[in-house]
């Protein structure tokens, strides 16, 4: 069974080891300024909500949900221009597993249905995930989880292959 608990300010010593393994590293970049942005939403300086996602009580990744809203107009949006192509009220999810063993196992599926679940019980209608087109391992478990391009965007989003959440309840 997949849980979620928030991130405090004890666990980021356990994300920043997660951080520094190299297949995190490949995806997410500099781990210290990941680092330093998890620290800002756990201190309430970013809106984005942090996750760290269980499988039977231990400890597997990390996962966040984020506000495109809140990211539009921004120095963010500057950077990410097809932000501002997206309706305000979607949602944005992130989501990295700690240890390489746990990859190509169904892990990163099963955590985004369960995490696109609660997301719906909570209302939010529009779920959007952004992977590098390149991470094909991540593409294939999204697409699991209910994910499609969004055809409309194609081209336009850089280096994001920008996905939409397509089936209602976040299984295809």
């Amino acid at each position: 069974m997949i849980s979620f608990r928030p991130v405090t300010a004890e666990d980021l010593p356990i994300l920043a080891t997660w951080m520094a393994r190299p297949h995190w590293r490949h995806w997410w970049g500099d781990p210290e300024e990941e680092l330093n942005n998890i620290r800002d939403m756990v201190e309430g300086r970013d809106t984005t909500r942090p996750f760290i996602f269980q499988e039977g009580g231990v400890d597997k990744g990390y996962i966040q949900v984020w506000f495109v809203g809140d990211q539009q107009g921004g120095a963010y949006a500057a950077e990410y221009p097809w932000l501002d192509l997206l309706p305000a009220e979607a949602v944005g999810v992130d989501l990295s597993i700690a240890a390489e063993e746990d990859l190509s196992r169904g892990l990163g599926t099963r955590t985004l249905q369960a995490f696109v679940h609660e997301l719906r019980e909570q209302g939010h209608e529009r779920i959007i995930i952004d992977p590098d087109p390149a991470n094909l391992r991540a593409v294939k478990a999204y697409r699991k989880a209910g994910f499609q391009e969004i055809e409309a965007l194609l081209g336009r989003t850089g280096d994001s292959l920008l996905m939409e959440l397509v089936s209602k309840e976040g299984v295809s």
